[in-house]
């Protein structure tokens, strides 16, 4: 019935490999693939109308996330140097090299103990690198991170009038399916009635001569 329409719709294409991962034989040789089975979980994706909006939403907000991603790389860098230059020296542990820097400004991003781990030893040394990292979470935690939210809830939200776009479209064509006899019947009605009249005209001018 689908035939290749089948593999043009990308939720098809994903229930087609999700089932084909669950088909595979228990064998050694496949240990890998058995242990992906538990993506046949996933297929609540498709089968609940409300998730395959969200997952559209987050599909569509992929290009835009991705400049987001290198506006926070840039950033990234340019504050993983300038903390290798400034504490490199008085915290090699945690500024010693770049990729040091880079994990140490990850775990100050999370605010997960950036005040006792990581600024608090420092200024005993260095009395102003609060103000270094401060403005490094305001750049990061709370402007860049909440452009990631407002590009995924834009894109939800135009997921959602294209969803619901496509309803009444789909309802409107219902609609005309269902009215189509009836206004072909009507059209029919019209014809026999015009044609009675001009039966009836006939015969009325014929008796008057």
């Amino acid at each position: 019935m689908h035939r290749l329409a089948f593999f043009r719709d990308p939720w098809s294409v994903f229930d087609f490999i999700v089932v084909a991962i669950a088909l595979v034989p228990a064998t050694e040789n496949f240990s890998v693939l058995r242990s992906l089975r538990v993506l046949r979980v996933l297929r609540l994706i498709t089968a609940l109308p409300a998730l395959k909006r969200v997952v559209a939403g987050l599909l569509a907000a992929l290009p835009g996330m991705g400049s987001i991603v290198l506006l926070i790389a840039l950033i990234y860098y340019v504050f993983a140097v300038m903390a290798t230059k400034l504490f490199g020296e008085a915290k090699p542990e945690l500024f010693g090299t770049l990729g040091e820097s880079l994990f140490t400004l990850f775990t100050v991003m999370t605010l997960e103990g950036w005040v006792d781990g990581v600024t608090r030893p420092l200024m005993e040394t260095f009395p102003w690198a609060w103000a270094f990292f401060v403005i490094f979470i305001v750049f990061t935690t709370f402007m860049v991170l909440n452009l990631f939210i407002g590009v995924v809830v834009n894109a939800m939200q135009a997921e959602a009038v294209r969803a619901e776009a496509d309803e009444r479209q789909a309802e409107r064509e219902i609609i005309h399916e269902e009215a189509a006899p009836i206004l072909a019947e009507v059209k029919n009605l019209r014809n026999e009635v015009a044609e009675l009249r001009a039966e009836l005209a006939g015969r009325t001018a014929k008796s008057r001569a």
